[in-house]
């Protein structure tokens, strides 16, 4: 059993340390592993285990890594591979927390900002495009999506917005057949590997000192971040939808920091769960900080995986399992989307003056848009090409 633990514990830092690019990536990268290379399980049991990430909230990479961990180690092998996977990029979140809390608001450092801001409002408007266009594949799908961007905008609670659209999206679905346009195989699988969320947000720089953002306590700390674990489904872009309207209104973040925060993460290998640890290293006041957030949004996956793994061939057979995902789907990409709509009056606007396009941020949004959409770049080059530009630009 030792051996064993020690042998995941070296799999998935090993995965954790190089997996840039999102859940695609890290997933390609774990069947390599595990399937191809050390035969851990056979490829139908792998894609049975991606089906129920898609079932349960949660971050789906993680959680992947943490099935592996219950069937070959058990309980512990569970603990071991879903830490070692997400620590490469939790301590560099750390130091990034730290670097940004100090150089932040710094004409040099901001410069590179400002282009990394609107290279990742790019990323992000690829991410809905490409999961839109595979997920919403009939009406009904499009109206739940419709409706959550509608009910976004008016600043409702995301988290009773995604419910409520999700309830009308399987109601809706009631007469379609399993395997049509409302069947299982397509939100689902479209959504697994498309959202490159991998997440980390910059918050308050300067503002920041000290690490408190309006007088958060670690204990309501953790507590937002278990209520986001345990209830987002998705990759990293869906994260951010859920947790912006918290983080900007309850928190004292702008919109602006928020694309700070989501730059960063991109850059970080591993899940974007480093943008958890980021905000709590801000916020929380430090290692502290960041130790509780995270904690409080994984706590919930190891806990699922442990009791729906068992479950697995029942839930992949289930027609109402899955017409529910793809209502879930529809709903989490109207929250992406109106979370972009929001990014984008933030980065595209000129501060002096509301209405009045900012000519430089549209430019490097239009460009990596273009790249991402033409030749799928990764997005951590995007980001760094971002951060050039903004370097020359600014």
């Amino acid at each position: 059993m030792l051996r064993r633990l020690i042998e995941l514990a070296g799999v998935f830092l090993k995965l954790g340390s190089i997996s840039f690019g999102g859940p695609a990536a890290h997933l390609a990268m774990m069947d390599d592993e595990v399937v191809g290379r050390r035969g851990w399980l056979d490829r139908k049991r792998f894609l049975d285990l991606v089906a129920a990430t898609n079932l349960i909230p949660g971050p789906n990479a993680v959680e992947m890594a943490s099935h592996v961990g219950y069937l070959r180690a058990g309980l512990l092998g569970t603990l071991v591979a879903g830490c070692a996977f997400t620590l490469p990029a939790t301590l560099i979140a750390i130091v990034c927390a730290w670097g940004y809390e100090q150089y932040g608001t710094l004409p040099a450092v901001e410069a590179p900002l400002s282009g990394i801001k609107a290279a990742v409002l790019a990323v992000i408007l690829a991410a809905v495009y490409r999961l839109g266009k595979a997920a919403l594949r009939n009406w009904q799908l499009g109206l739940v999506a419709a409706g959550v961007v509608a009910a976004s905008l008016t600043e409702q609670d995301e988290i009773l917005v995604l419910l409520a659209g999700s309830l009308a999206g399987v109601l809706l679905l009631w007469g379609c057949r399993p395997n049509g346009s409302g069947g299982r195989a397509g939100p689902a699988a479209a959504l697994l590997p498309g959202a490159t969320l991998a997440t980390s947000l910059g918050a308050a720089g300067k503002a920041a000192a000290g690490g408190i953002v309006g007088g958060v306590s670690l204990g309501s700390l953790f507590l937002f971040f278990l209520k986001v674990g345990l209830v987002f489904f998705g990759g990293g872009y869906v994260l951010v939808a859920y947790i912006e309207g918290g983080l900007v209104g309850q928190y004292g973040f702008s919109q602006q920091q928020l694309l700070d925060a989501v730059a960063i993460g991109q850059l970080t290998p591993g899940p974007m769960l480093s943008t958890v640890t980021f905000v709590g290293y801000l916020v929380g006041g430090g290692v502290a900080g960041a130790a509780v957030a995270t904690a409080g949004i994984l706590l919930p996956s190891f806990f699922l995986v442990v009791a729906t793994n068992p479950l697995i061939p029942r839930l992949r057979q289930s027609r109402w399992a899955g017409r529910f995902l793809d209502a879930v789907v529809a709903a989490a990409l109207g929250l992406m989307a109106a979370v972009t709509i929001k990014l984008a009056a933030a980065t595209l606007l000129a501060s002096s003056a509301p209405l009045r396009l900012e000519w430089r941020g549209v430019l490097v949004a239009a460009v990596a848009a273009a790249v991402a959409l033409r030749w799928k770049v990764a997005p951590a080059w995007l980001v760094l090409g971002g951060a050039a530009a903004g370097w020359i630009l600014y």
